[in-house]
């Protein structure tokens, strides 16, 4: 009787609402196992850009394959990561014009569990994405610098956090969107810009001086900074707090207009 009440109580804890989210992150996890194709989602673009730019854009870029090589792929890193998190707005937007949310409604749960569950799972296909992107590099010649691999560490443990934090840009447009479709097609249109318009692929000082200033305070050029600083040496305590200074400005904006939204969807 006891647990019944405790079960139906109006009020959920913190402590079970993490339970709780832990539960739906295991659920969202555990699909890949029993459809691994939707790996592939995540694995085949990372590999096929990663050897697009070495060898297509490398020798004329930085004049050896091997330089750019070194200079790109903390880059690809982050590039990766933003581009997976439109998988978690995907994927919520699909549980939501499908009904799943409504029968997790009838639930007493915490509200925002859903939400954070499916971010909670995207670190685990973030940190694939990781790993999968470094091991085609080191395969491809790839060599980390003096820190080492504790630095390689940092700047994994790095993009998680960011990616922590901008997953709920992706749970927005998700919520908002009227199906995976547009999720997807909003996405790119949104990251292409910041991505590319950053010094991911080309060093900042090669571009025009009117876009030099947007490339400097762009959090992807920030992001990028702070891993190359991290996995190859270098500069890395100012761009490494501007990132988790972006990553903090980033949730605090956008996770409480997602919790808002879902609630008036749902």
């Amino acid at each position: 009787m006891n647990g019944d009440a405790e079960r139906l109580a109006p009020r959920v804890t913190l402590a079970q609402g993490l339970r709780q989210t832990l539960t739906l992150a295991w659920r969202t996890v555990i699909q890949v196992r029993h459809n691994p194709y939707e790996l592939s989602d995540f694995s085949i673009q990372p590999i096929m850009f990663v050897l697009l730019f070495t060898y297509v854009f490398g020798g004329a870029i930085a004049g050896s394959v091997d330089d750019y090589l070194t200079f790109m792929l903390p880059g690809m890193l982050v590039m990766n990561m933003l581009f997976v998190t439109l998988y978690v707005g995907q994927g919520l937007n699909t549980d939501v014009t499908k009904g799943v949310f409504d029968r997790l409604r009838s639930l007493p749960i915490a509200r925002w569990a859903p939400l954070a569950g499916r971010i909670a799972a995207d670190q685990v296909k973030q940190a694939w994405s990781v790993v999968l992107v470094l091991g085609v590099g080191l395969l491809l010649g790839f060599r980390l610098g003096a820190p080492g691999p504790l630095g390689m560490l940092g700047a994994g443990a790095l993009l998680l956090f960011f990616a922590l934090a901008f997953s709920w840009v992706a749970v927005l447009v998700g919520l908002l969107a009227k199906d995976a479709e547009r999720v997807q097609i909003f996405g790119f249109t949104a990251l292409f810009p910041i991505t590319f318009v950053s010094n991911v692929f080309v060093p900042t000082e090669t571009m025009p001086g009117w876009l030099q200033a947007w490339v400097r305070i762009n959090p992807v050029t920030v992001l990028a900074e702070a891993c190359r600083g991290l996995m190859l040496g270098g500069r890395v305590a100012t761009p490494l707090l501007q990132s988790v200074a972006w990553a903090i400005a980033i949730a605090a904006v956008f996770a409480p207009l997602s919790v808002l939204v879902f609630k008036r969807r749902v």
